[in-house]
């Protein structure tokens, strides 16, 4: 990405994260379709479990935000070997924040289910599916890291190949286990979770091994396995913003949830079948994102800023473009893409209101999507987390409540405020378009402004730390 035309080497290294975006967003499409078999509360149940699932998911993309800007700038600057290192430390990390969460997580799963709002067998059927979604978490974890390592040597194709494999694994085993298919018994939700479980843990163990035969851009050395404090902490001070960010926008998901769900199951259900939809566009701007954040990490590596800034140009135009064109798919045959999931004619005609109102903003969204990965490329993450914070808690939560309930209770008074005019569940389909479109609009204007482009590297060694994350040279003879 340090030279040549910008556009075909963005391509060629964005496409197989769209394709690997799109895989990961097929393990969430298939348990839909699967479960959309068994009941409407079976459809609920995992439309609310989606944005819970998706924090846990966000958690370990942040922690890795870290990950790619540091290998990213270090191959850059013709640091191979301590990238080398960076991996092996992001390894540790992962699986051990992965655990802590797994554990927290298992523990008060029903207090989370309450606090969400499910009730009844749509609260039955949650709990059974997010029980082993939980068990699930260091392996979800561990192919992030071993996605961003591979990502901030150039490399995205390998971690396409072995999405791929587990995409299709999951695709495989979902009808066995939620259905009951052979001499499997019918599991519903569970089922679900279970092949999710099953599929990520073959990723894993194949991402190990690619990471430890070498080749990809970056090797896994054994003997990089030892903590490095300096290197950890260098990748908690870039990385946690990110982790904040990506909780910051599940929580903000879990309570865009939470407001959906008075609406009834058949709001509930579109809203999760939508958001599904939606998440297509997340999918392309999230990959073109990631081949961003590499692009100006390799870039600024390489003391060349000004391509950094044309990287992220082209990137944030070109993703727009494409999700315009799936936008317009969906404003203009909602009926078909949601009959892929459901037959039920409520909860159809709510998802049709749901994609025209949200549909036409996507490319908005997307167009954050990729600025942020250019911050987090410069290793300036706290901006992107300030941004998807103002995106869903100044913009798109505040304007749900106001639109959808029409009243605002003042914290610590028995106050109620008439502040909205009570639409109902189209305030929070409202909330999503505006959100997207004005938070666009800041993200450019902070780009404009500059001062993301000193990266990390030059800067690492302020704060006294080694900004070199490498053992000493002795190290390598036993590390193979």
């Amino acid at each position: 990405m340090t030279s040549g035309a910008i556009a075909p080497r963005l391509a060629r290294l964005a496409w197989p994260l769209v394709v690997g975006n799109l895989l990961q967003t097929f393990y969430n499409l298939a348990d839909m379709f699967w479960v959309g078999r068994v009941s409407p509360d079976a459809v609920a149940a995992v439309s609310l479990m989606f944005p819970l699932s998706w924090m846990f998911v966000s958690t370990a993309i942040g922690i890795t935000a870290a990950t790619i800007a540091l290998v990213s700038q270090h191959v850059g600057a013709g640091e191979d070997r301590r990238a080398d290192h960076v991996v092996a430390q992001t390894l540790l990390l992962t699986l051990a924040v992965s655990v802590a969460l797994a554990a927290a997580g298992y523990a008060a799963r029903r207090q989370l289910l309450a606090f969400i709002g499910a009730e009844g067998a749509v609260f039955v059927a949650s709990l059974a599916y997010i029980e082993i979604i939980f068990l699930s978490l260091p392996f979800t974890f561990l192919f992030f890291a071993f996605r961003a390592s591979l990502q901030g040597a150039g490399d995205t194709r390998t971690a396409m190949w072995l999405m791929l494999l587990s995409a299709g694994l999951n695709v495989v085993i979902d009808p066995v286990f939620i259905l009951g298919w052979g001499p499997f018994p019918a599991m519903g939700t569970r089922g679900a979770a279970w092949a999710t479980f099953l599929a990520r843990g073959v990723a894993v163990v194949a991402g190990i091994y690619v990471l430890l035969v070498g080749g990809f851009g970056v090797r896994l050395r054994v003997g990089d396995l030892r903590p490095d404090l300096p290197v950890l902490r260098r990748l908690v001070s870039i990385g946690y913003p990110s982790t904040i960010d990506g909780w910051a926008r599940s929580f903000a998901a879990v309570v865009m949830a939470a407001l959906v769900a008075p609406f009834g199951t058949a709001a509930i259900a579109a809203y999760g079948i939508g958001v599904r939809l939606m998440s297509v566009s997340w999918t392309v701007a999230g990959a073109a994102g990631q081949a961003t954040a590499t692009g100006v990490g390799q870039n600024l590596g390489a003391g060349t800023p000004d391509r950094a800034a044309r990287v992220t140009g082209v990137a944030t135009g070109g993703t727009m473009a494409v999700l315009f064109a799936v936008a317009a798919a969906c404003v203009f045959a909602p009926e078909f893409f949601l009959g892929v999931f459901v037959d039920d004619p409520d909860v159809i005609a709510e998802g049709v209101v749901f994609l025209r109102v949200t549909a036409p903003f996507w490319a908005f969204f997307g167009g954050t999507m990729v600025i942020q990965g250019a911050f987090r490329g410069a290793g300036r993450t706290e901006v992107a987390m300030v941004l998807s914070f103002l995106s869903r808690w100044v913009f798109r939560v505040p304007i749900a409540l106001v639109l959808a309930f029409g009243a605002v209770t003042v914290p610590g008074t028995a106050l109620v405020l008439d502040v909205g005019p009570n639409v109902g569940v189209v305030g929070v389909w409202v909330a999503y378009a505006a959100g997207s479109f004005v938070s666009f609009l800041v993200a450019v204007g902070w780009f404009r402004r500059g001062g993301w482009t000193e990266g990390v590297l030059e800067s690492a060694g302020e704060d006294g730390d080694d900004p070199k994350p490498v053992p000493p040279e002795d190290l390598d003879a036993g590390n193979d």
